[in-house]
């Protein structure tokens, strides 16, 4: 086994000496962030597990649920958004949010705070929210310690970047918490209790 090993091992090595070489690790790829955008990429990504979770844990047949429909007595559910009315909100705002830390102009087909209308599946909504995602991890790249406190435009007046890389992660926070909720309500154990 001993001589079979030292024959293979010239072969691994010049096997993984051309994926390290051809492949970017994850180190490098992050390393080409400043230590305030990777710290924000951490925060999103650590986020997105979490809410997208949550989000696909909603039986196709419960997305629409909405807490109103459970007629709890005493209680002020009325007209308060569906399931999917919260994960397309905050999927449009995630849109909304991350534009102007990009540099970028709103995009009209977003139609934020409460997403696309024509937007009515399961999939295309969770399409949606992954996708807003991705773009936080876009715009957060290029955050730095000199820009971080630049002013930009949001919602007719101007802001901070950094504070709207706080107004995302906070206002998906908030909604994360509602949508379990919603979840308990229909017979469904959030992803980070089970």
């Amino acid at each position: 086994m001993t001589k079979r090993l030292a024959q293979c091992l010239p072969v691994f090595l010049t096997m993984a000496l051309g994926l390290a070489i051809s492949a970017p690790s994850h180190a490098q790829t992050r390393a080409k962030l400043s230590p305030l955008a990777e710290a924000v990429d951490e925060q999103i990504t650590s986020l997105e597990k979490q809410f997208v979770a949550v989000a696909e844990a909603m039986p196709a047949d419960k997305f629409e649920a909405t807490p109103e429909t459970l007629g709890i007595p005493g209680s002020a559910f009325k007209g308060v958004r569906t399931f999917a009315a919260q994960v397309k909100h905050v999927a449009a705002d995630n849109f909304a949010i991350w534009a102007p830390v990009a540099g970028e102009p709103e995009r009209a087909d977003i139609n934020a705070p409460s997403g696309p209308a024509e937007m009515k599946t399961r999939d295309d909504i969770l399409k949606f929210l992954k996708e807003s995602f991705v773009y936080g991890h876009k715009a957060a790249a290029d955050l730095t310690a000199e820009n971080q406190l630049e002013l930009v435009a949001f919602r007719g007046r101007k802001v901070t970047r950094l504070s709207l890389v706080i107004l995302a992660l906070t206002h998906t926070n908030d909604h994360y918490g509602q949508m379990v909720e919603y979840l308990r309500m229909n017979g469904v154990i959030p992803p980070g209790s089970r």
